[in-house]
C-alpha cells in the first residue's frame, strides 16, 4: 500500500528567511502521528503545503502518490487552527453544507458527537463560545471518512473537561487504515493516543521516532524529552 504523505526535499522560503528546508518525511498509514516543535518551528507551513494552501518553493509534497490539488482533498480532513465557517449559519446549515460538498461525511456521525457535546444544533455559530465553535470545527472534521486527518492545535481552545472528550473522538472516528497527523503544544494531554512523533526545529525534521522507541530506548515520556530538545 502507497504511504499516504511523503515529502521529499520539501522547502518554503520567505524572502531570505527558510519556514522550512529540505525536509524529507514519510508516514504510513494507520497511525497518529504528532508534529512538535516550538513556535516558527514550521509546523504551520508544513500543513499549509500538505492542503494545498501553500506553494513549495523546491522538493514536493505527495498524498497517496498524488501533489496536493482537488483529487487529494478528498483523501484529507483539515482542521486549521481558525475557524473557517460563516458566523451566521446554524451548525444544522454547516452539516448539510458538509453533507452536500463531501461524499465521505456522516451526518448521522456528527449528530451523535453534537449531542454528547450538548451543542443544539440550531444554534448560529456566532452565539457559541470559542471553544464550543471549535468543538463544532473538530466535530465536522472527524465526521468525513477520510485517508488522512490533518489536526493543527485541536484542543488548544477547549476545556480540560472536554479534552478526554474529544481524544476519544479521535481515536473512535477513524478507520484503522487512516492516519491522523496533529500538531499541539498541550502534549502531555495527547501522548497517550501518538504512535509516532516528529520534532521540527527551524524548519527541519530533528526526530522521526515511535512514542515506544522514547519510552524504551532513553526512558523518558514524550513531553520530557521535548522539553530537553527544545528548552522548553
Amino acid at each position: 500500500m502507497k504511504p499516504i504523505l511523503e515529502c521529499q526535499g520539501l522547502t518554503k522560503k520567505y524572502n531570505n528567511f527558510y519556514a522550512l528546508s529540505n525536509l524529507n518525511v514519510t508516514l504510513e498509514r494507520g497511525q497518529i502521528v504528532g508534529l512538535l516543535g516550538p513556535n516558527g518551528s514550521g509546523k504551520t507551513t508544513l500543513i499549509k503545503l500538505i492542503n494545498g494552501l501553500l506553494t513549495p518553493t523546491n522538493g514536493h509534497v505527495m498524498i497517496n502518490s498524488m501533489a496536493p490539488g482537488p483529487e487529494t482533498k478528498k483523501l484529507v480532513s483539515y482542521l486549521p487552527e481558525r475557524s473557517y465557517l460563516n458566523d451566521h449559519m446554524r451548525v444544522e446549515e454547516i452539516l448539510s453544507y458538509f453533507s452536500d460538498f463531501y461524499d465521505d461525511f456522516d451526518a448521522g456521525r456528527a449528530g451523535i458527537m453534537l449531542k454528547d457535546l450538548e451543542i443544539d444544533t440550531r444554534s448560529r455559530l456566532r452565539t457559541l463560545s470559542k471553544g464550543t465553535k471549535e468543538k463544532v470545527q473538530l466535530v465536522l472534521v472527524m465526521s468525513r471518512d477520510a485517508e488522512l486527518y490533518v489536526l493543527d492545535e485541536p484542543i488548544g481552545g477547549v476545556d480540560p473537561a472536554a479534552r478526554d472528550y474529544i481524544l476519544r473522538t479521535i481515536l473512535t472516528n477513524y478507520n484503522e487504515n487512516a492516519t491522523i497527523l496533529l500538531s499541539t503544544h498541550l502534549i502531555t494531554d495527547i501522548e497517550n493516543v501518538l504512535d509516532r512523533v516528529l520534532f521540527i526545529q527551524n524548519g527541519q525534521l530533528s526526530l522521526n521516532t515511535t512514542v515506544d522507541e522514547i519510552r524504551t530506548n532513553q526512558g523518558k515520556s514524550v513531553d520530557t524529552l521535548f522539553r530537553e530538545v527544545f528548552k522548553c
